[in-house]
């Protein structure tokens, strides 16, 4: 069942959504050449904390650290340990914040120094694909018209869209209804009404969308060894079309 926020519940998640904004502007600010993903994972810990928030990744379902960072070909899950980021390093920074009792989910991919210019290109039409989908989350289109114009998009520019991973619902909940593909055929699905809040967030693929999951149980790479990228925002359905709460 999907559930409608009532306005009172969307301003506690703005706050929430707040905090993460501004955890990760702070973490990626630190990202360069030499520094650890765990480094990163302690800065993000301490500053949500410091807000009055709390870390929704650490202990959810046993994931050990407040952020997912997944480097190159690490699509999504990634597990911030030793590793020092080196020059031309693509990070997806995944991080999620409770507050006042819900939840906000938020992924920017970064640049590790100067990155190649395919780099630069998967990171840029990902971006476009999350802000082409983010423009479809308006009361009376259905579900599945997110979908399909991630799909669209990034596809006609040449590259895999991730089929087994998906965006969602959010709120009380980190993974609510329902969940949202970043692909499928437009007009399908559940009908958006005001109220709804999701977290949309395509995951493309330089090579083919296929997927594995590494031993650690957590980090999923792409199949091919080939770069992805993964950019995420919290969005509420407003009366007045789509609501950014994460920017």
């Amino acid at each position: 069942m999907i559930k409608i926020k009532t306005d009172a519940e969307i301003e506690l998640m703005r706050q929430s959504a707040s905090i993460l904004r501004e955890t990760l502007l702070i973490v990626g600010e630190l990202i360069k050449p030499g520094i650890t993903t765990a480094k990163l994972d302690k800065v993000a810990e301490e500053f949500i904390r410091s807000k009055g928030g709390e870390p929704a990744f650490k202990g959810y379902q046993g994931f050990p650290a407040t952020i997912c960072a997944s480097v190159n070909e690490e699509v999504v899950h990634g597990i911030p340990g030793t590793r020092e980021l080196v020059d031309g390093d693509l990070i997806g920074v995944d991080c999620g914040v409770i507050k006042n009792g819900f939840y906000s989910d938020s992924t920017r991919s970064f640049a590790v120094g100067k990155i190649s210019p395919d780099a630069e290109r998967l990171m840029k039409v990902t971006k476009e694909a999350l802000d082409i989908g983010l423009d479809k989350v308006r009361a009376g289109n259905r579900v599945s018209d997110i979908s399909h114009a991630i799909q669209e998009y990034a596809e006609g520019k040449g590259y895999g869209v991730v089929r087994q991973l998906t965006g969602h619902g959010v709120g009380k909940e980190l993974h609510e209804d329902p969940q949202i593909p970043n692909f499928g055929p437009p007009g399908t699905g559940p009908v958006i009404k005001v109220g709804m809040v999701f977290a949309i967030e395509p995951m493309l693929n330089e090579g083919v969308e296929d997927i594995r999951t590494l031993a650690d149980g957590w980090t999923i790479i792409t199949r091919d060894g080939k770069l992805s990228c993964h950019f995420e925002d919290t969005v509420a359905v407003t009366e007045n079309g789509p609501e950014i709460l994460t920017r």
